[in-house]
């Protein structure tokens, strides 16, 4: 994989599968932003995927969207006393908050939720495995696929 998300765009993601505001369908998922606003369509073929958020657009790496889809289709593996742990984060006012800081909006997500540092720990260690699976995994970032080629 060419460019890597910040790791702070796994948590994200594990909210968006938390709130189950990811919806499968074939070839394609349509993934609903954290305050509801906006929906964003992730493609795939083969282990080429597009999203229409703006960190895949137009950053050129996996936004949350597309590791979200990458996590349902196995691809990436997060426990889900992990992944539920994200449920009701408005990330869309954290990271405008926090003027894109994300490790400062998450920092906030752990002390609102009251993570213990234990939880905090855990939830880092499966996170970075997360991430070094996702460099390893082959998988092509392009604004748009080419489908039926």
């Amino acid at each position: 994989m060419g460019k890597l998300p910040p790791i702070e765009k796994f948590y994200e993601a594990y909210s968006a599968l938390a709130d189950n505001r990811v919806k499968m369908e074939d070839g394609m998922a349509v993934v609903t932003s954290s305050d509801g606003t906006k929906n964003y369509k992730v493609e795939w073929k083969d282990n080429t995927y597009s999203s229409t958020d703006n960190a895949t657009l137009w950053q050129g790496y996996a936004g949350y969207p597309v590791i979200s889809v990458l996590i349902l289709q196995k691809k990436l593996t997060v426990g889900q006393d992990v992944v539920s742990r994200f449920a009701d984060v408005n990330w869309n006012q954290l990271n405008k908050k926090h003027k894109r800081d994300y490790r400062a909006a998450l920092l906030e997500v752990f002390e609102q939720k009251k993570f213990t540092q234990e939880e905090i720990g855990r939830a880092e260690e499966e996170t970075k495995q997360a991430f070094e699976q996702l460099k390893v995994l082959g998988i092509e970032i392009v604004r748009k696929v080419r489908r039926g080629e």
